[in-house]
């Protein structure tokens, strides 16, 4: 579904991603692990259209998207979500939701004026799917909550629940797990697994988490400086003598502490 070819993004002297190349098998899960700095999230917003590569291609059903706009790949299927949740604060859980569709009749003035009965009908099937998106993520009890007011773990459920509004082909999440506690953890891994089986999208996680990783990913690629070292199972990843020179420079002797 996504082939990175041969990326390269740099600032100035520094090159964040370094050659990189991968590829994405749609209906995948795939984990994108590696020590801080390797390039992850910098590979990410380039493939997501935030940040032009400095070289490369990019292509998705084998169609060109290199250094596409968002809001362009948003309309083709490819969604992403940050590190810190995005919520608009002082609304509520499900006015965050019914938010996403673009393209809504309220937002041409000639509809306010003369669409009233469209743009009613419209917000009742918006509020009607986001409900049912609030229950399949189960916090149907947030509905009137203001999504500023929600715990971090919540508050990354809200952004998963944003790509169910509109017909996500691959979406990529970026540490889904930071501050988030366990229980909340395991609430989005089966969410994500469930949208993974019953709705066949396809995912690529960023994650630090090796038993979160090990729960949902396969495969798993490694990167470290810019570059992707190895890709597999959660096993052989950790098993691999370049992955553990990478996040602890050290032999195979300490190979069970790759993640931790």
């Amino acid at each position: 579904m996504i082939v990175v070819d041969d990326i390269h993004k740099h600032f100035g002297g520094f090159h964040a991603v370094d050659g990189a190349s991968l590829s994405i098998q749609p209906g995948s899960i795939t984990g994108l692990i590696g020590p801080n700095g390797a390039g992850k999230t910098t590979l990410f917003n380039v493939i997501a259209g935030v940040l032009p590569p400095t070289s490369g291609r990019v292509t998705m059903d084998g169609e060109d998207i290199t250094g596409l706009p968002p809001h362009t790949l948003f309309h083709k299927g490819l969604l992403r979500t940050f590190q810190i949740a995005h919520e608009f604060s002082s609304m509520t859980c499900r006015e965050n939701l019914m938010m996403v569709p673009s393209a809504q009749s309220g937002e041409t003035l000639w509809n306010t004026w003369f669409g009233r009965k469209r743009i009613a009908d419209e917000e009742r099937a918006l509020a009607a799917k986001a409900d049912e998106v609030l229950e399949f993520l189960t916090i149907e009890h947030l509905s009137g909550h203001k999504a500023g007011q929600v715990s971090g773990g919540q508050k990354k459920l809200l952004e998963l629940g944003r790509t169910m509004m509109v017909d996500a082909k691959v979406v990529f999440l970026d540490e889904v797990g930071a501050g988030v506690n366990r229980t909340l953890l395991n609430t989005i891994g089966d969410a994500i697994l469930r949208l993974n089986k019953e709705r066949n999208y396809t995912f690529v996680v960023i994650e630090h988490d090796m038993d979160f990783i090990g729960k949902i990913c396969d495969p798993v690629i490694c990167m470290a400086e810019g570059k992707v070292l190895a890709e597999g199972t959660l096993a052989e990843i950790k098993a691999n003598e370049q992955v553990i020179e990478a996040y602890l420079g050290t032999g195979l002797k300490n190979k069970d502490k790759v993640g931790a």
